[in-house]
């Protein structure tokens, strides 16, 4: 059957006549329809297609500048591949098929759901996350968060509001304009030594780093396919020394560059999966790409290998004193506990519970961002909604599962084998539990 998807023709097709298509057709079928579609959605939202290093001849031919979405047309395509891969004749089907056609039904739902939102369709915060990325976030009152803010008050010098008096004295750990490609070379070349012998990556694996502004996230890696990526940093807004190592593990090693690059390497490469040649960034698949990107930081950086490191290296690139790094650490250790407020701001916000500004102010308060990164946040809200989720609670259930699996503090090379294989192969939040 010539491939003729996103014609109606196609849909309508599959619906009349189920029985004999769902009989003939093979998974790699349904991979390069799956693919195709999702380009083809992609051209009507620029946020949609995070990556394709598939085959040039399935993209798709450019929409013209007054094309108009057909919300409705593509659902019919979508609920089409949907109800092949439910319906999949399992007989004698390899259970690492299984896997492939477990990942094809959760990552077709998200494309659905996406689909159905940008035709106007509204789904509640934990609805849209549910269906997204295969997660159920979890919730938090208020004096939850408010009794951890008492917590870091403690710790933080001075007296008065909170959050004035933290970014006052964080004011001492920006990492000035003129050190930042110094320090972040520094950090990422450090993170990528700590993946050698753990990963086989290709030897031309690379990276191109730029500095960006005006965006709404502070990090972002456009991954190229044949292990090539480019990793932006926002810049509209002070550095801060910790964001070294975070950026460099979440963006470069062993983060989504190096996860993008072992899907291509041992899926569509090594077992021909074509579908994971292209990552629709709102699906399942970016609560792992997120999660463990997060978590590898802790892997590259176990325990006190982090601190030590930013002392010897970072901080004195960086013209910070390393003597002030301790105290400093303390503070982002129980910061770090107040991390779920984000999500709690973005549900309460695009649920219509509270106005961007309420919203703003939260993050000032439990964040305790500055007021103009507060904003920038809300656009993030706006543009990636409940994606928020894939970093803390992503990074949690990935935490879990390597820990449930043995990869304990006093196990290293056992975690980094663990990590790997989960990098490896297709999972979402709910096969982790």
């Amino acid at each position: 059957m010539k491939k003729t998807v996103l014609l109606l023709l196609f849909t309508l097709l599959i619906i009349a006549c189920k029985e004999e298509v769902k009989q003939k057709i093979s998974l790699d079928d349904i991979a390069e329809d799956y693919v195709r579609v999702v380009l083809q959605i992609g051209q009507y939202d620029s946020d949609f297609v995070d990556a394709y290093y598939g085959p040039d001849e399935w993209k798709p031919i450019p929409i013209s500048g007054n094309s108009v979405f057909q919300a409705d047309t593509f659902i019919q395509v979508v609920d089409g591949l949907r109800y092949l891969v439910d319906n999949f004749d399992m007989t004698n089907l390899p259970e690492n098929e299984l896997v492939r056609l477990t990942m094809l039904q959760k990552q077709l739902l998200a494309v659905s759901t996406k689909v159905q939102m940008m035709g106007g369709t509204l789904f509640s915060f934990d609805e849209e996350a549910k269906r997204l990325y295969d997660a159920e976030p979890p919730h938090h009152n208020q004096s939850y968060f408010d009794s951890l803010l008492s917590l870091l008050d403690e710790n933080i010098p001075g007296r008065g509001d909170v959050s004035k008096r933290y970014n006052d004295y964080a004011k001492t750990f920006i990492i000035p304009k003129n050190k930042l490609d110094n320090v972040f070379r520094a950090a990422i070349n450090e993170a990528r030594k700590r993946i050698d012998g753990f990963f086989q990556l290709p030897k031309n694996e690379n990276f191109v780093l730029e500095y960006v502004n005006d965006k709404s996230w502070s990090g972002y890696n456009y991954y190229q396919g044949k292990s090539q990526s480019l990793i932006q940093i926002n810049t509209d807004f002070p550095i801060f020394i910790e964001r070294a190592i975070d950026l460099a593990c979440h963006e470069g090693y062993p983060g989504h560059h190096v996860y993008n690059a072992l899907l291509e390497q041992n899926l569509v490469e090594g077992k021909g999966w074509k579908e994971f040649s292209v990552y629709p960034l709102f699906s399942p698949q970016s609560l792992i790409a997120e999660g463990s990107a997060n978590y590898g930081i802790d892997v590259a950086f176990p325990g006190k290998e982090r601190s030590e490191f930013e002392k010897e290296v970072l901080f004195p690139l960086a013209g910070i004193d390393p003597i002030k790094a301790d105290a400093y650490y303390k503070v982002q250790a129980l910061r770090a506990k107040l991390d779920y407020a984000g999500n709690e701001s973005a549900r309460l916000y695009l649920n219509g519970d509270i106005s961007r500004e309420e919203a703003a102010a939260w993050l000032e308060k439990y964040l305790l961002y500055e007021p103009q990164r507060a904003l920038q946040r809300t656009r993030f809200f706006d543009q990636y909604r409940s994606y928020v989720i894939n970093y803390n609670l992503g990074r949690d259930l990935v935490a879990d599962y390597v820990l449930k699996q043995g990869g304990t503090d006093d196990q290293p090379k056992k975690r980094w084998a663990i990590f790997k294989e989960l990098l490896s192969n297709p999972h979402t939040a709910s096969t982790l539990k």
